[in-house]
Order: structure tokens, then C-alpha cells, then sequence
């Protein structure tokens, strides 16, 4: 079919002719953030400021956004954003793509706390940063840090500290290391949240191909053999580095929650609680650390 100038259902009616696989919702979804986007207006704007006037160019820019699309790219990484937890973060190919369970794990550690504490917090494994961003935007007075090992991730997180205004102290550590640790305080941290690795290699015969070909797989994927090697290392570096009573929080894998309570439990945190995500699987975990009471038993 052939654009017409001003016409926004022609717009939407090339990507429902495009775009097999996806429902009008989500094709109006798309066609609106993409249109948000290229005119640099509100989503208010986009409800009163119709019929739109679209040049040549942005006609090109809705074309080459299906174009991509077609070839599995991630309608996060055409849009070039993604919202989470109220907050509009780069997204590309440096790391994750954040998921709306990961918002979940963020409203449980929110609940967890008084938002008017002053608390040390960590999100390891950060990639986008989004989980350190979002607890930021919220403990606006605490002390988050991010950390991560790529080097490409933390360039992300910055620019997306940068897009927020937001202010996070960023480490560049790999977890499965001990030494990097050492510059923190021990018994300081409040909270320690974490979605680390954790798919099996062997899952990729059953995973997407936009999954895939576009995110990263150190983000992913772990060994078959050792698959929960990331919650075996940030248990028992959260057991020194968390204050008595501190909480860790995990994101898990479905198949995996009761192995991960092992872990949890083989490193003497207690009140472990495992959590479902809104589809009903196995999604999350909280535990607490021993209090000094209970350590020097």
C-alpha cells in the first residue's frame, strides 16, 4: 500500500497488513509510541493534536521500524525505549530488554521498606540498570549502586542515569569474582536485588529469535551443568556484605525456585520466601539475613 500524508489509520493499517502476529492493541500501541517518538510530543499531545501531519522522512521512519521488526528486532530496540516502573530507559542491544516481572521483584523490594529511609542498596548483574534506577526513583535519599560486569551495560546505565536524572553509584565487578567485593564495607548493605543469569544453554533450542539474535547472551545463559553458579556466589557474598537482618532478593528461574531455596538456606538466610509472578510461575524470591544474635550461636 501507499502512505497517505496525514493519515494515521494508513499508518496503522501498513503495520496490520506487515506485522502478522500481532493484535490491533498492540499494533496501535506500537504505531503510537512510534509516532510519540518521531514527532517528540506526550502521549496528551498524541490525542489532541490529530490529524498529524507526516513528512516524507517520518513515512521512511515508520517503514524502516516494520522493516526491522520483520527481521525480529525487538519493538523496544526499534523504539529505542522502554518504559519501567514509570520510568522511560534506553534499550538496545547491551543488554536485557527489562521485563514487566522485574517490576514485580522492584514493587516487592519497595514494599519492603519506608520509603523514608536512609538505606545502601545494590542491584547486581544491573544491565540497563533498571532495577537500580527504580528503587532510586523512589529511596530518592539512599544510596544505590549498580553493578556490572560489561563494560558495554555500564556505558547503558549511564546513559540512562543520564536520562533520568537519576544518580547511581556504578561498579564494574563480575560476581563469580570474590576480590572485587572488597570494596565494600562488610555487614553494610541493607538490600542486595539481583536477576542474574539464569536460562540453560539447552533452552535455546525453545527460546525466541529475537531473544536470541538481539540480547545479550552473557545476560542469559549459564552452563547446563551450573545453572544456578550466580545464586550460589551473590548468597554467599550477600551473608558478608549485608548488615544483620539485611534482605537479598532474587529474580529465578520457574523450574528452579526449590534448588534456589537450597542455596539460600545452605548459606543461613532465613524466612525465605518464594513468590509467583502475575502469570502464576515461580518467579521470585526474599530472604533474610541472620541477625548477629542468631551468627554467634
Amino acid at each position: 500500500m501507499t502512505f497517505i500524508k496525514n493519515d494515521l489509520e494508513a499508518v496503522k493499517s501498513f503495520f496490520q497488513e506487515n506485522m502478522t502476529g500481532y493484535s490491533s492493541t498492540e499494533i496501535n500501541l506500537m504505531v503510537k509510541y512510534l509516532v510519540i517518538k518521531r514527532l517528540n510530543i506526550n502521549e496528551s499531545d498524541y490525542l489532541i493534536q490529530q490529524p498529524f501531519l507526516f513528512s516524507g522522512s517520518d513515512l521512511l521512519f515508520f517503514r524502516d521500524a516494520v522493516k526491522r521488526m520483520q527481521k525480529n528486532e525487538p519493538f523496544q530496540h526499534v523504539l529505542g525505549e522502554v518504559e519501567f516502573y514509570g520510568l522511560l530507559l534506553n534499550s538496545d542491544k547491551r543488554a536485557l530488554i527489562p521485563r514487566p516481572e522485574t517490576e514485580e521483584l522492584v514493587d516487592w523490594v519497595v514494599n519492603s521498606f519506608d520509603r523514608n529511609d536512609l538505606l545502601k542498596m545494590a542491584d547486581l548483574c544491573s544491565g540497563s540498570g533498571c532495577i537500580a534506577l527504580a528503587l532510586k526513583s523512589v529511596f530518592a535519599k539512599s544510596e544505590v549502586n549498580a553493578i556490572e560486569f560489561s563494560k558495554e551495560a555500564i556505558e547503558l546505565i549511564q546513559e540512562n542515569c543520564r536520562k533520568t536524572e537519576l544518580q547511581l553509584i556504578i561498579n564494574e565487578i563480575d560476581v563469580l569474582e570474590k576480590g572485587p567485593f572488597s570494596q565494600f564495607q562488610k555487614n553494610s548493605f541493607d538490600c542486595w536485588v539481583s536477576n542474574p543469569p539464569y536460562i540453560p544453554t539447552k533452552d535455546k533450542a525453545i527460546m525466541h529469535a529475537n531473544v536470541l539474535e538481539f540480547e545479550p547472551e552473557m545476560a542469559l545463559f549459564v552452563e547446563d551443568n551450573d545453572a544456578l553458579i550466580f545464586y550460589e556466589r551473590i548468597s554467599k557474598q550477600a551473608n558478608l556484605f549485608l548488615k544483620p537482618n539485611g534482605l537479598l532478593f532474587f529474580e529465578i528461574h520457574e523450574d528452579l525456585a526449590e534448588e534456589t531455596v537450597s542455596i539460600l538456606k545452605s548459606n543461613n538466610f532465613v524466612n525465605i520466601e518464594l513468590r509467583k509472578d502475575l502469570q502464576g510461575k515461580d518467579r521470585m524470591i526474599k530472604a533474610q539475613k541472620l541477625s548477629s544474635q542468631n551468627e554467634s550461636k
